[in-house]
């Protein structure tokens, strides 16, 4: 699938919405997400910048949150 035809995006805070889960917690799982992952930063003005994912972006995302899961699972 090509990746330059991008046409929307869904800002973290959203995502963890909708997944039900902390927005920290989605911000520390895709720290090692690329911009082949489907994340990107968005910039406004100044420094600040938001995280947001494709819809590619949101399902590896969701991928991360259950690999995540089931290694926390196991210390409780």
């Amino acid at each position: 699938m090509q990746r330059n035809k991008v046409y929307a995006v869904t800002v973290i805070a959203a995502v963890a919405q909708e997944l039900g889960v902390d927005e920290d917690l989605l911000h520390d799982i895709s720290i090692g997400m690329e911009p082949e992952d489907g994340v990107i930063r968005v910039y406004g003005l100044g420094e600040d910048s938001i995280t947001a994912f494709t819809r590619d972006g949101v399902e590896a995302l969701k991928a991360l949150l259950e690999a995540y899961r089931q290694d926390h699972q196991s210390f409780r």
